[in-house]
């Protein structure tokens, strides 16, 4: 709903007030996460994100996304991991790696 309709305005119901932000380039708190999502969306209007993994294990949530800003692009993998308490996201971590053009292997990255 956020990432391929573009909706920030469910943000509230799944992320936390206080929430807790370890990727250098988004600040803390909820409003920081909108903000950023925001604008993001306003310069890749057609960006969205499918969900290749989910791993959960006690208030731990993973997953592996391919992420790209439109149909044309590569995109990128990405390892989000996620800390959920009282069924909001209260803290996030994520890994971001291109899909490069050439490789050394006929395996994908998902």
């Amino acid at each position: 709903e956020v990432f391929n309709k573009h909706n920030i305005d469910i943000i509230p119901k799944y992320v936390s007030e206080d929430y807790k932000q370890h990727n250098p380039f988004v600040a803390d708190g909820r409003k920081a996460f909108m903000d950023f999502f925001k604008e993001d969306f306003v310069k890749n209007p057609n960006s969205s994100a499918e969900i290749k993994r989910v791993v959960a294990e006690g208030d731990t949530v993973a997953l592996h996304v391919h992420s790209r800003t439109n149909s044309q692009d590569k995109g990128v993998a990405i390892v989000d991991i996620f800390r959920i308490k009282d069924g909001k996201i209260v803290e996030h971590w994520d890994v971001i790696q291109e899909i490069p053009s050439e490789v050394a292997n006929d395996n994908t990255m998902f």
